[in-house]
């Protein structure tokens, strides 16, 4: 039979998922649950299409379009993912799920269309080049061997942590975690994510995702959501206050996040997620022992389009970051959802 292109609907999810998670170079950022949670937690349109053949799902491609006024218009696979892409079985149904794309950002109107591929990809297309990289390593499983793989300065701030007396929690309390992630990141100068979208990954993704947090005397300082794929843990979300600091609650979360999926879910491989180049993120996951390794974001544009550079390396929004830093925790958690939909 010929191979035809579908779009996703409720009762191809099911077929969906199961092509992703059979497919080694699949990632959890291709899982079916993306869709409603950019529709529902950001109200972007989505296009998710699965190639078809002789019954089967033989490739699928999950695609978004993020159209804001004031951070433009791009046709992603996937916002808000670090990884995206096709996913395909065959090289036909690669094709056609390229070309479908293609055909979209055509009819759509897309000045960019943006494939975040986590290994490089036969395109040909022109990459944004070393600016995100990611971070994975594997692990024994084995708390003493892991502990003893990290870098000694490292190993001594989670050894500090767990002097600190610090202890850790799994469950799935998104709301408690928003709460700190949102004092993180306005000391970063970045605007918060609006909690429904955090309650909704941890309802859509309740089987491959728990909340970590870490308690000092009973009261929480650090909190990360983290994501668990096949084998992989990815903590994903996370933050700490001001106290988490002193206590080294960071350090000690990140050793918990990985102490705890080898132990109790079996993981073999931690992923610590996108940074950008230059950054205290890329800084720090460096000091845990783990290489950098450039990913991989190919992109078409539309006669006449420029790609944008969103991201708080860019020299024009030093000043933006610097006054939000400045604005008071309830006003920026108001201000924040509606601008971070486009910054995905």
């Amino acid at each position: 039979m010929a191979l035809r292109i579908h779009t996703l609907t409720p009762s191809s999810a099911g077929a969906w998922d199961d092509f992703v998670r059979a497919r080694p170079e699949a990632t959890m950022f291709h899982l079916s649950g993306w869709r409603r949670v950019i529709e529902e937690a950001f109200g972007h349109a989505t296009h998710f299409s699965y190639a078809e053949q002789d019954g089967a799902v033989v490739g699928i491609l999950p695609l978004a379009r993020m159209k804001t006024w004031l951070f433009g218009d791009a046709l992603i696979s996937t916002p808000f993912c670090v990884y995206g892409g096709p996913v395909a079985a065959t090289q036909e149904a690669a094709a056609a799920l390229t070309e479908h794309a293609l055909d979209l950002q055509r009819r759509l109107g897309a000045p960019c269309l943006e494939f975040r591929h986590l290994h490089e990809p036969d395109l040909g297309w022109p990459e944004r080049g070393a600016l995100y990289t990611t971070f994975r390593k594997a692990m024994t499983g084995q708390a003493e061997a892991d502990l003893a793989a990290i870098p000694r300065k490292q190993r001594a701030m989670v050894r500090k942590g767990i002097q600190n007396g610090l202890t850790s929690i799994s469950d799935h309390d998104t709301d408690r975690l928003h709460g700190i992630y949102a004092q993180s990141v306005l000391n970063l100068g970045t605007p918060v994510f609006p909690r429904r979208y955090f309650r909704l990954l941890g309802e859509i993704f309740a089987a491959e995702s728990d909340v970590l947090t870490v308690l000092h005397e009973g009261r929480p300082i650090a909190s990360v959501l983290n994501f668990h794929f096949r084998d992989e843990v990815l903590p994903y979300y996370g933050g700490g206050t001001t106290a988490a600091r002193a206590l080294a609650g960071n350090d000690f979360m990140y050793w918990e996040v990985m102490r705890r999926a080898g132990a109790e879910r079996g993981a073999r491989l931690f992923d610590f997620g996108r940074s950008k180049t230059g950054t205290g993120a890329y800084a720090f996951k460096q000091h845990w022992g783990f290489t950098p390794q450039t990913l991989h974001y190919a992109y078409q544009l539309r006669p006449g389009a420029s790609l944008a550079e969103h991201n708080p390396t860019n020299p024009k929004y030093k000043m933006m970051i610097s006054a939000w830093r400045r604005l008071p925790l309830r006003l920026a958690n108001l201000l924040g959802p509606p601008i971070v939909r486009g910054l995905g």
